[in-house]
């Protein structure tokens, strides 16, 4: 274990650069530097192993980032106080958390109990400069890198086994777990970077910005004689009358014209007038060209017409059979496509040209009615009114023609939204479906409710009357009984012992023949109330109800109410209420209830008022 793989000391570096030439690498020492100034890896005296560098045991240097599709090879690594021995390749990689931003302090976990800080120093010193080390007692140390980068080489060390010298003592061995570590240094340093970073950015923009925005306009001078003389000179001079022109309106805006310079300024007033009939001269000049470049623009555009015309028709002459059938089919197809773009691209040209020729008939149309001579015939006012008639025709064409183009705008746009409508209240039909599927399942529920409603109710009817009938039976057979039983005083005397003994059931006697008596009278007395007493104006339980809540409502209205507003009250509690019913039942009950006319004339109105307390005086 205390040699390389090789099998060579690692003291011998004649021997070691030996190893390496021969492998096609080039020979390093322990500090780095290459042993061979003039090594040619294409020597290599092993053949078809091409130049390898990967990290040799006994340099300590960790390898740039290996891409992830190849596997990372990891090697012995000898030290000058201890060894460091790789994972096993098969085992899954050490976890690690999420890289905190700005991280360059790393955890080491897994020391020896022996490690000290010249240890860890020798072994991850040859990852990147090292700032500081914090030790702690329970074998683990967290170290603070001077770059970032040099972290992800120290977390290359993760997993492997170290062992100081080569003692074999539990005290002397560990295994190393290097991890990213969060410290508020790093944090600090990295927020301050960024920072100063968006300062950058922001100073780079305000230059950016600087230099795109347009230059800020000269001051313009105050006024002055000599200033004033200038002006006049510059005002004069074509190139630069733009210039003076605006100095001169500046001046005439911040009040600088008196008495004693009026004439100074009418001269320089005059002066710009002068540059109007040059400025026309100009705009003539350049309408020239202008229509100059039309012309030309126009004859170009008829000439390229001209030949698509003739292409156009090389291409139908192509098309016709006897010329047609000698191509191919792939150059038919050719043909066919290059026809029809032919065609597109001179219809284009051809509606532009006409666009063109349209637009001049319309200016010359103008000009026309423009150019009437006003002064032709002054006492004659026909051609005048004849030429204002038509341009109000003219005007209202065009309004006409606006109309046309907003309504067929219009159709377009509803055209459009017809289609989104159309969905809408296919949507709409739709839930009003399934609402209506949804009440008519309702409805078929408590229909089937009702439905055992009635048959509960049918079956308690006839139990009812069943029990009528055992009552009737048994008042008949106790009015029988009471018929059959003699009269006591028909009863001959006995003697007074068969009294003592009979005594008490003679009591019992009685009392079952008081009883039936008793229920006799009463149910002939139920019989003969209702024959004997007046009848009663209230028929049924709702009258009763429905007089209740009249006296109540009219016992709150004091003034009394009509018919219709009684009615509309109790249409809240149960819609089959109707007026005549209540109008009915109210004019059975004079004593409770009484109608007054209210209101003159068309204002008449007949109202209900509760008179129970003064009825029940009289009644």
């Amino acid at each position: 274990m205390d040699s390389s793989p090789l099998g060579l000391p690692m003291s011998d570096p004649n021997a070691w650069a030996t190893a390496m030439n021969n492998l096609g690498m080039a020979p390093m020492g322990m500090t780095g530097q290459p042993l061979m100034s003039d090594f040619d890896p294409s020597l290599g005296m092993i053949p078809g192993i091409a130049p390898m560098n990967p990290m040799m045991p006994g340099l300590g240097i960790v390898p740039p980032p290996i891409s992830q599709d190849l596997p990372i090879v990891k090697e012995i690594i000898h030290c000058k106080s201890c060894t460091l021995f790789p994972p096993n390749p098969n085992l899954p990689p050490p976890a690690t958390r999420e890289r905190p931003p700005g991280c360059k302090t790393v955890f080491v976990g897994g020391l020896p109990e022996n490690a000290s800080e010249q240890l860890i120093m020798e072994v991850f010193e040859q990852c990147g400069t090292i700032s500081a080390i914090r030790m702690s007692k329970k074998n683990f140390c967290h170290i603070r890198f001077a770059e970032e980068h040099t972290v992800d080489k120290a977390l290359f060390l993760s997993g492997y086994r170290i062992r100081l010298g080569s003692s074999t003592d539990k005290k002397d061995t560990g295994r190393l777990h290097v991890d990213y570590a969060q410290a508020r240094d790093d944090l600090y340093e990295w927020e301050c970077r960024q920072r100063m970073l968006a300062r950058e950015e922001r100073h780079r923009r305000r230059i950016e910005e600087d230099r795109l925005r347009p230059p800020s306009p000269p001051p313009i001078v105050h006024y002055s004689e000599h200033e004033c003389s200038q002006l006049g000179e510059k005002i004069k001079d074509d190139s630069k009358f733009p210039e003076a022109v605006r100095v001169l309106l500046t001046w005439v805006e911040r009040g600088e014209v008196n008495r004693r310079n009026a004439n100074n300024f009418y001269s320089m007033i005059q002066s710009s007038n002068s540059h109007i009939r040059r400025l026309m001269n100009e705009k003539a000049a350049h309408e020239k060209e202008m229509e100059e470049a039309k012309e030309k623009f126009k004859n170009s555009l008829a000439g390229i017409l001209v030949q698509f015309e003739q292409i156009v028709s090389v291409f139908h002459a192509s098309s016709k059979q006897k010329a047609w059938d000698h191509f191919s089919k792939a150059q038919r197809k050719n043909l066919d496509m290059w026809r029809k773009q032919a065609e597109e691209i001179r219809n284009i040209h051809n509606e532009e040209l006409m666009g063109i020729r349209r637009e001049e008939e319309m200016e010359m149309s103008d000009d026309d009615m423009e150019d009437v001579p006003e002064s032709k015939d002054s006492d004659d006012s026909g051609p005048m009114a004849q030429v204002e008639a038509l341009r109000e025709e003219n005007d209202s064409l065009r309004c006409q023609l606006d109309a046309y183009r907003n309504e067929v705008e219009l159709l377009k746009q509803e055209q459009n939204k017809a289609q989104p409508l159309r969905s809408e209240e296919d949507s709409t039909r739709q839930q009003q479906l399934t609402f209506l599927q949804q009440a008519l399942q309702g409805m078929q529920k408590q229909l089937l409710k009702i439905r055992e409603d009635l048959k509960q109710k049918e079956l308690e009817l006839e139990k009812n009357e069943d029990e009528k009938q055992q009552l009737e039976n048994q008042i008949q057979s106790l009015k029988e009984r009471i018929h059959a039983f003699p009269t006591p005083h028909t009863l001959p005397l006995e003697r007074p012992e068969r009294e003592d003994q009979g005594s008490d059931e003679s009591a019992n006697h009685t009392n079952d023949a008081a009883a039936a008596s008793a229920v006799v009278s009463c149910s002939q007395e139920k019989e003969s109330l209702p024959e004997k007493g007046p009848p009663s104006p209230v028929k049924s339980e709702r009258e009763a109800l429905l007089v209740g809540i009249i006296s109540t409502f009219l016992h709150v209205h004091p003034f009394g109410a009509s018919i219709e507003y009684i009615c509309s009250y109790l249409q809240r509690l149960d819609t089959k209420i109707s007026t005549t019913e209540v109008e009915t039942l109210l004019g059975r009950l004079p004593c409770t209830f009484r109608q007054e006319l209210t209101g003159v004339g068309a204002s008449l109105e007949k109202r209900w008022k509760f008179c129970g307390f003064e009825g029940i005086k009289t009644a």
